[in-house]
């Protein structure tokens, strides 16, 4: 065999350090979409926001509707309970964000084993 045949045919036209930018890039964006869609926040967000509707129906409610829970105005305390779960997951999210992914050593290709 001779140095020709064991290297690896360029067909495509890209560098190493081009395929390498691209990969850092793909991870930057995933690493963003990861900690836009967590879970807390999506949870944390619809428990905040149903809270509050229900709450402030439990503040407009009527006396005939309070005595139907046998005088406990139960629109009022789910709606708060709500809320508070919520800012529970919002504050859970912002004081333990997701942990980034371990970092890329420089000449790999993630996914890709170590050679040797």
């Amino acid at each position: 065999m001779t140095d020709h045949q064991s290297e690896h045919p360029r067909s495509s036209g890209y560098s190493e350090q081009d395929v390498q930018r691209e990969v850092t890039e793909l991870q930057e964006k995933s690493e963003t979409a990861a900690r836009l869609f967590d879970i807390r926040r999506i949870i944390g967000g619809l428990f905040v926001l149903y809270g509050v509707i229900v709450t402030i129906v439990g503040i407009t409610d009527d006396d005939a509707t309070i005595d139907k829970a046998e005088g406990i105005n139960i629109n009022l305390w789910t709606g708060l309970g709500m809320l508070l779960l919520g800012l529970f997951f919002l504050a859970w999210l912002k004081l333990r964000p997701a942990a980034p992914p371990p970092p890329v050593e420089p000449g790999s290709v993630p996914g890709e084993e170590p050679k040797g």
